[in-house]
């Protein structure tokens, strides 16, 4: 069985990284949706130029700025419209290493897992991590393991990650919080609808991209997603002790 692995690239304002990015992807990859979230700059002139040399690449464009969950969605959602069996995600900022993507596609092709999860933290070069990333990151994943009942859970917040399309046809993908804490909910309704999680490690990439993320931005929304998650697990276990 040969799979057709399809790579989702959420990007927005990217046009500098971006074909650098994209030609790193691996060849085993049959199929590249490159999403670019209504950026205001040239990202989706520049996927469509990469697309112009490269017949694997899709370039879908977002009329707005919907966010990064909602540019995997649509990812996700052309993908699947286009026959793929395996979605990957790898960000338009090239912070996921290529020398991983095996890694991340096994357990899935080996049928071990539905959804599989990079794992910065596992990895010998996790200190290049600023600390307080890597404590926040720490910190999220065991929140999250508690609400999802997971035993085991280091690095919710990495965005490299492939889901089969069995599954990705099982979960409610217009229901997935559209922005920062996408990778929170995800592993939550990933959980609520009995599909297997498996972390793999894989390197943190830190190189010319700078992060904009403030630490607001992060923890609010995540509180609130783990809050309704909580939420929806209590309902799930009163509805069973009613039968």
């Amino acid at each position: 069985m040969n799979p057709k692995i399809a790579v989702i690239v959420p990007a927005w304002r990217e046009e500098r990284i971006l074909p650098r990015m994209l030609g790193r992807v691996p060849a085993r990859a049959d199929l590249v949706v490159v999403v670019d979230d209504g950026s205001p700059d040239r990202t989706f002139e520049v996927a469509t130029a990469c697309a112009a040399k490269d017949p694997r690449i899709v370039a879908v464009r977002l009329v707005t700025n919907a966010g990064v969950g909602a540019a995997i969605v649509r990812g996700y959602e052309e993908a699947l419209a286009r026959g793929a069996d395996i979605l990957v995600v790898m960000a338009g900022d090239d912070q996921m290493d290529p020398a991983d993507f095996d890694a991340v596609v096994e357990p899935i092709t080996s049928g071990r897992a539905d959804y599989v999860k990079g794992n910065r933290l596992a990895h010998p070069a996790s200190r290049q991590m600023p600390l307080v990333r890597r404590a926040g990151t720490r910190i999220l994943a065991k929140l999250t393991a508690v609400v999802a009942g997971l035993d085991q859970l280091d690095d919710a917040q990495c965005g490299y990650t492939a889901l089969s399309a069995t599954a990705a046809r099982r979960l409610p993908l217009e229901r997935l919080f559209p922005r920062y804490g996408y990778p929170n909910d995800m592993i939550l309704r990933v959980c609520e609808a009995g599909l297997m999680i498996e972390e793999v490690t894989v390197a943190p990439v830190y190189a010319d991209e700078v992060s904009g993320l403030a630490i607001h931005r992060v923890v609010q929304p995540i509180s609130k997603i783990l809050i309704r998650g909580a939420t929806r697990r209590l309902f799930r276990r009163l509805r069973a002790n009613d039968r």
